[in-house]
């Protein structure tokens, strides 16, 4: 039977891949996770798994073989949060426990399969898998690009030279279920189905960057898309490299707003009519995040494509609306 590990398990993308692993019939998941902020629980309470361990506990029981045969580890722990200034913290537990974790799926023959983020870009205007395009804005970006280096030193910069599949995914701006934990760093969509809830009306950044108001763009992707992929490469283990993990699109805030508008009142809007229904409200862009915000995102696919990767994506309307859906079924 097939075993695999999931780092962050009880978080938005781990919790997602291991339902996505038991839809097709993988239960035989080990979960970890730190529960200190308990209500994470949620996230795993309907999934199946073997068994749960504290992330303080598993990487040194991992190292030592404790599990037996383990076929591949998610790797999707670590701190998300792009406004964490505590870069100690940040490295410790982003770059370090990742390059221990690859020693020890290097010596006990495991595939990697992890998370690495658009945020290596940074002040790029140009979202490719080549160290030129390679820009962060803070330490969290630059934790990922630090082990995405040191993969491409340890693999080759092609990836040939690893025995076993090693596979790093940039996500991008990751919208869906089970993100409700996140706080200030879940996705816009999730905290407008809030504020309209709340409020009756959602919110968005004005003009800033030389964008209009809510005109920044990004490329926003529906979480059931980066589970898709993350379990083509689990399917392909042959595949080995750093990709992009995003639509290829970039859309406007504006339309995130608008489908949630659109969803929540039955009504299909755009920006101009919903800001003039008051449904939409634009506000001042905030100083402390001026010089660290990427009001461009846009992934190059042209490497996934070139893998064989060719998953079609879902747009901002078609994935906001069917996240929409699932938060009103699930309160």
């Amino acid at each position: 039977m097939t075993r695999v590990v999931v780092t962050g398990a009880a978080g938005f993308i781990g919790s997602n891949i291991v339902k996505g692993l038991n839809e097709r019939g993988i239960d035989n998941v080990i979960a970890v996770d730190d529960l200190t902020q308990g209500d994470k629980f949620r996230n795993l309470a309907d999934l199946k798994i073997e068994d749960y361990l504290d992330a303080d506990e598993f990487y040194g029981a991992f190292a030592e073989g404790a599990f037996g045969k383990v076929e591949a580890v998610f790797h999707e722990g670590a701190c998300s949060d792009t406004m964490e200034q505590d870069g100690k913290y940040m490295m410790d537990n982003n770059y370090g426990v990742s390059c221990s974790l690859f020693e020890s799926c290097r010596e006990r023959g495991t595939r990697l399969l992890y998370a690495s983020s658009a945020a290596v870009y940074g002040g790029s205007a140009t979202f490719r898998e080549t160290p030129e395009f390679e820009r962060p804005l803070n330490v969290y970006g630059y934790s990922k690009l630090l082990f995405d280096q040191r993969m491409r030193r340890e693999c080759g910069r092609d990836f040939r030279r690893t025995k076993r599949q090693v596979v790093g995914f940039r996500y991008f701006n990751v919208y869906g279920p089970r993100e409700q934990h996140k706080g200030r760093m879940a996705s816009v969509a999730f905290h407008q189905f809030n504020q309209f809830r709340e409020q009756g009306k959602v919110r968005l950044f004005g003009d800033y960057g030389g964008y209009g108001p809510g005109e920044q763009n990004r490329d926003f992707v529906f979480v059931d898309d980066v589970v898709a992929v993350n379990l083509w490469f689990f399917d392909r283990p042959e595949k080995s490299g750093i990709f992009n993990l995003g639509t290829g699109r970039a859309q406007p805030f504006n339309d995130v707003a608008t489908a949630v508008v659109s969803s929540l009142t039955g009504k299909a809007h755009t920006a101009e009519s919903a800001a003039q229904e008051g449904l939409l409200e634009y506000i001042p862009f905030p100083d402390a995040l001026r010089g660290k915000y990427q009001c461009h995102t846009q992934a190059d696919l042209g490497a996934l494509r070139d893998a064989g990767c060719e998953h079609a994506f879902a747009d901002v309307q078609t994935g906001v609306a069917r996240y929409m859906a699932a938060l009103g079924a699930h309160g």
